[in-house]
């Protein structure tokens, strides 16, 4: 096999030690700067009635942009996506080539611009006027082409780029960003998303997994349960405790109600005290009678939390139902496994 190709050689003259800490930090106050210059000018009024705007949208809300503006623009109406409304980003090139014709009457199309005189989406505003679709401009320069062939317009008040040529995007798309997210965390609050509803848009991620899973859904049940009796010998359930992979009994009366619990620790230390006594020892003399529980409808980040409490972690919990009788198990490693 071939070696790996070394790292290209850094331009002549530029050493590492050019960036020092002091350089670094200096770098970060000047960017929070120019951001409390957006936070400390922006028009609240301006952005109460871009909001409502999106708010009352009967159709798509579209994002377009180009460059880094046109990436601040995807994020965005991914963000609003994952809320439950109706968003996409539409490529202004693309547009031009017949993506257009995803718009309609009851649309509203954003157009993010630092400058406001990108020729692509000057471009694509009589088109999609054509199609009646309502248009908002979002940009830093005010009096800019685009502002005045929308329909309204948001001023992003920008002082300059943290870029030393004052070119490079940087703090323009900072702000482009904090205020698509917050403009969509108003959006959040207004529509009264729910956990649930907002789980339910992530049911693949450790946050839908935290809403939605409950403990009824990961738990085992029936022949899985490590199930013994009260006046059971604790040699004799050898095999129930350590077949089930649960690593633990459930000291159960006839009706299945719960006394206690017996952990492979509890037999450890069982066996340290006692010796050879242990033959003659049963379960119930033994077992935790005190345990942690959860009932089925408690949701599964709760049962993680109740394992992790003080004082100390535990690796499963009964689950019980109101009448104090077993009706399964829920172990770390099942929710290990299952993504929380």
């Amino acid at each position: 096999m071939g070696s790996l190709p070394a790292f290209p050689e850094a331009k002549q003259g530029v050493r590492d030690d050019c960036i020092d800490e002091i350089t670094l930090t200096d770098l970060f106050k000047e960017q929070q700067r120019h951001l409390n210059f957006f936070f400390d000018r922006m028009d609240h009024s301006q952005t109460l009635s871009f909001t409502r705007a999106l708010l009352r949208a009967t159709g798509t809300i579209f994002f377009t942009g180009v460059g880094k503006s046109g990436f601040v623009a995807n994020k965005i109406s991914q963000t609003l996506v994952s809320l439950g409304i109706r968003s996409a980003f539409l490529s202004p090139v693309d547009a031009l080539h017949g993506d257009i014709g995803i718009l309609s009457a009851a649309d509203i199309l954003v157009l993010l611009s630092k400058s406001g005189a990108t020729d692509e989406l000057l471009r694509l505003v009589p088109c999609a006027r054509a199609k009646g679709a309502r248009l908002i401009a979002v940009t830093s320069v005010q009096g800019c082409a685009l502002e005045a062939v929308c329909d309204m317009n948001v001023h992003l008040p920008l002082e300059r780029e943290l870029c030393p040529f004052n070119l490079a995007p940087v703090t323009s798309t900072a702000i482009q960003m904090v205020f698509g997210d917050t403009v969509a965390i108003a959006l959040m609050g207004a529509r009264n998303l729910s956990k649930e509803e907002y789980a339910g848009n992530h049911p693949a991620g450790k946050i839908g997994k935290s809403l939605i899973f409950k403990v009824k859904d990961l738990m085992k049940k029936e022949d899985e349960l490590p199930i013994c009796k009260e006046s059971d010998l604790i040699m004799d359930q050898l095999v129930e405790l350590t077949s089930k992979g649960c690593g633990c009994l459930f000291v159960v009366d006839d009706g299945r109600h719960l006394i206690g619990t017996f952990t492979d620790g509890d037999l450890r230390r069982t066996l340290k005290a006692s010796g050879q006594g242990i033959f003659k020892l049963t379960v119930g003399e033994m077992c935790n009678r005190k345990p942690r529980i959860i009932g089925p409808e408690a949701m599964a980040v709760e049962a993680m939390k109740k394992m992790e409490a003080p004082p100390s972690p535990v690796q499963f919990l009964p689950v019980i139902n109101d009448d104090n009788v077993v009706i399964g198990i829920i172990t770390l490693h099942g929710l290990v496994s299952a993504g929380l």
